[in-house]
């Protein structure tokens, strides 16, 4: 008995009553779209007379290829199609250099460029274009920088302190400090016309697509001298109102719910932000066509049933005719792109929104490759930078992977006895991440191990969290009790989405470093098409699809036995580690398995989480910040990640005030309760036993010197060395800590404050007599650090000096005339060897 025949991306029956049976992929549009794609995005980089010389050129090319005969019927009509071919390809290669060409030109125009390159201060009256957006705050220094909003504007009046009133329009990208009047400006409108004074300044790249950026003096409110418009008063309305309905929910979901439904991400924490970048699950946090598409399948049903008697969803249900479904998606289509914003990003989920609708109108698949390609071409005439957004290439490559290379592979589980619907989540997740795994290699320099197992889970919660949104979005105006109810209701599986990002994040392999640049890229897509390959060959040997699947799980789950045993780190009985944390400080004293004692944070969540990680610590009973500079609190986060935390102590004195309500307020949030540091306070913790040796008791440094409240321990390690942890201790707290205990014992390590600056105590090391000094420091940093001085008096007193710029992170091991230094990456190598003669020879 033969089986029937089945089409091999459809997975039904040929013949069957289904009347519209796939067909091949028509891709005659798929050329035009590239075309236009990669003309717009070489000219945008490209002297305007050379993409002059280029568009004459094509249209030329073009022209000829339409008017040159053909040689008899047959071949000359075989010859023209062709010409006319290649001739449309060209006319929208010309289209699309053309667009940039004059795209590109607006930031060059008018005198705004000029100011700029003199960093004028200017009065200007300009346009919102944008919804302000949060900068994320970055450590400089000892100091938390950023913080503050950017918006897009068009620039439209220009007056200088020097007279001249110039009036154009110009984009600029307007940077707004963080103040008191912070949510006034987080409120403004696009259309929102302001009267602002401030500074200009270039833009980062010649070929940005801002002419200038306007750096707003004072933290002042914004002076408003137009009202948007009622579309965009509607609109703001209608976000403001979902904002409203969140606002009682739990942390994540309050964060994640707006992002999900319109794109309001201005909630959403850096820790937050990271998790979903570690598992691949950015575009769940903004707008995307899947949002749209999840409307439209609740209205209209699947789309493989849209045209027939049996289609499903609320439309037939409510009696309304195909027709008139049509033009309702069409309308649902038009809201979502005014509430969502007119902005790149929302373009591109309207015009992948508008492929669904294709396909609900339809049914076909082979009409949605072409739609894309359409899409494509006219986004990109209207837009010419999308034609260098990563965001856009993403997007773009994402939704063809569906359209082609997710319903063969969904043929091919199914085929070996995948349930149908899992075989079509597998396909589509495993496609996307495939094609979309090298871009994002290229400006991340990463490859996410956990990115498909994690998409997989988030999917259950994205399309009950999105309607119920959309819900609470528009009940919220009229009955905003209801639109919580609906609210609290969707935050359910938006909070499943954020643990999914979360417990993804927390896993050791989450992510593993790649090249970057496209270089990196391109390697990685070799890879992948190999891997892909050889996948075909797993099923006749499921010996080797199991080693491969232990070997996956063991490369994301990273036993630490396992992973000693690999890389060598942490060398086994070590007792001290000074983590690569860059411009910062983050050191851990051992205590027992899996549990550490912490000093300091470091600069960056995400290197104090890795450190933590990578020497197995799961439990933190004291967390020790030694002063509220950004480059020892800011990485607090990242301790706190997966971790079970006793307490964090600090010091008494808090300065600077905004980091050590950063700290309370991060505590707050971890249920970690906050204890001060007091001097000959004594502690035991397994096999650590410490004294608190400063700051004195009630003596408060100087203003600006929080240095000189640095908690400072001595440590004794049960048959381990004895340590001096110094904290940032300038010499004048140096001095005091020496008067105060004239006995101090000499210690085997020392941490050297202040990451090895030049102002240090001549006395100190003298005094306390290590044998190995530890300086923690960021390569290349711009205040010299450390200081060759202070190197050389610590290694003329007989110290062994260490620093994380050049040998990474640092491993303590042994005790007495055993004390050895590891550095990460090279234990046993030449760097131990001589650190173990210069211990050898210092006795």
């Amino acid at each position: 008995m033969t089986r029937p025949v089945v089409h091999a991306t459809a997975g039904n029956r040929l013949g069957s009553a289904n009347p519209h049976q796939e067909a091949p992929a028509d891709l005659r549009l798929v050329p035009l779209a590239l075309a236009a794609w990669g003309a717009a995005a070489l000219a945008l980089g490209t002297p305007g007379r050379w993409t002059g010389i280029g568009v004459a050129a094509c249209l030329l090319a073009a022209g000829l290829l339409l008017v040159w005969p053909g040689a008899g019927p047959k071949r000359g009509l075989k010859r023209r199609l062709n010409g006319v071919a290649v001739a449309g390809v060209l006319l929208c290669a010309a289209a699309g250099a053309a667009s940039a060409g004059l795209h590109g030109a607006d930031p060059h125009r008018g005198p705004v460029p000029g100011l700029a390159e003199r960093y004028a201060r200017v009065t200007t009256e300009l346009t919102v274009t944008s919804d302000p957006r949060p900068t994320r705050p970055r450590v400089h220094g000892d100091r938390m920088a950023g913080g503050g909003f950017v918006l897009d504007a068009d620039l439209t009046r220009v007056m200088t302190p020097r007279g001249g009133t110039t009036t154009g329009r110009t984009p600029v990208l307007v940077i707004v400090a963080p103040g008191e009047h912070s949510g006034r400006w987080q409120r403004l409108l696009p259309s929102t016309r302001l009267r602002l004074t401030g500074k200009l300044a270039p833009p980062l790249r010649e070929d940005d697509r801002y002419a200038a950026a306007l750096r707003v003096e004072g933290t002042g409110p914004p002076l408003v001298t137009g009202e948007p418009t009622r579309v965009q008063r509607t609109a703001g309305e209608l976000r403001a109102g979902l904002r409203e309905a969140t606002e009682r929910l739990p942390p994540d979901a309050r964060a994640l719910l707006p992002g999900l439904v319109v794109g309001d991400t201005s909630r959403v924490p850096p820790e937050l932000h990271d998790a979903f970048a570690a598992t691949d699950l950015l575009h769940l946090m903004a707008v995307s066509g899947s949002n749209l598409t999840i409307v439209l399948a609740l209205l209209i049903g699947p789309a493989g049933l849209a045209i027939r008697a049996e289609r499903r969803g609320l439309a037939p249900r409510l009696g309304i005719s195909l027709r008139s479904t049509a033009l309702l998606g069409g309308a649902l289509t038009l809201a979502f792109v005014i509430v969502c914003r007119p902005e790149p990003s929302v373009l591109r989920a309207a015009a992948c929104g508008a492929i669904t609708l294709l396909a609900i109108g339809t049914g076909r698949r082979r009409t949605l490759l072409p739609a894309l390609a359409a899409a494509v071409l006219l986004l990109v005439l209207y837009d010419p930078w999308l034609a260098r957004s990563y965001g856009f290439l993403l997007s773009v490559l994402a939704t063809g992977a569906l359209l082609t290379i997710g319903p063969r592979w969904s043929a091919a589980l199914m085929r070996r006895g995948v349930p149908p619907r899992l075989a079509e989540v597998l396909a589509a997740a495993g496609a996307a991440q495939a094609v979309c795994a090298p871009v994002v290699a290229v400006f991340a320099a990463r490859v996410g191990l956990v990115a498909i197992p994690c998409n997989l889970f988030a999917e259950l919660a994205v399309a009950p969290a999105t309607v119920l949104g959309f819900a609470a979005l528009a009940v919220a105006p009229v009955a905003m009790p209801v639109a919580e109810v609906l609210a609290r209701c969707a935050g359910w599986p938006a909070g499943w989405i954020a643990s999914v990002a979360r417990a993804g994040a927390a896993l050791p392999g989450a992510e593993a470093a790649w090249p970057g640049g496209w270089r990196g890229g391109l390697l990685l897509a070799v890879v992948t098409v190999l891997v892909l390959l050889a996948l075909r060959r797993v099923p006749r040997h499921p010996w080797m699809a199991a080693v491969c699947a232990v070997l996956l799980l063991l490369a994301v789950l990273r036993p630490p036995p396992l992973t000693r045993i690999v890389t060598g780190w942490p060398p086994p009985g070590w007792t001290f580690a000074m983590c690569d944390v860059g411009q910062g400080d983050a050191a851990v004293l051992a205590a027992g398995d899996s549990t550490a004692v912490v000093v300091d944070a470091g600069p960056d969540p995400g290197t104090a989480d890795r450190c933590l990680r990578d020497l197995g610590v799961t439990r933190v009973p004291l967390l020790v910040l030694t002063h509220f500079h950004a480059d020892h609190v800011a990485g607090l986060p990242g301790v706190l990640r997966g971790r079970a935390i006793g307490a964090i102590q600090t010091t008494v004195f808090e300065d600077p005030p905004e980091q050590a309500a950063f700290v309370r307020r991060t505590a707050a949030g971890a249920r970690v309760p906050v204890v001060r540091a007091r001097p000959g306070e004594q502690r035991r913790i397994g096999p650590l036993t410490w004294r608190v040796l400063w700051p004195r008791a009630g003596e408060a440094p100087m203003a600006g010197e929080a240095n000189d409240s640095s908690v400072t321990l001595f440590v004794r390690v049960a048959r381990g060395p004895t340590l001096l942890l110094l904290g940032d201790l300038e010499p004048p707290a140096q001095r005091g800590l020496l008067r105060d205990y004239p006995t101090l014992p000499p210690v085997d390590v020392l941490k050297v404050a202040h990451h090895g600056s030049p102002f240090q105590h001549p006395g100190l090391p003298r005094d306390v007599r290590p044998r190995l000094a530890l300086i923690s420091a960021g390569r290349d940093n711009p205040y010299g650090h450390p200081s060759p001085r202070t190197v050389d008096a610590l290694r003329a007193g007989g110290a062994a000096v260490l620093r994380t710029d050049t040998d990474g992170a640092i491993a303590v091991v042994g005790a007495g005339a055993g004390l050895r230094a590891v550095p990460r990456g090279r234990p046993g190598g030449d760097r131990e060897a001589s650190v173990q003669e210069r211990l050898f020879n210092n006795g």
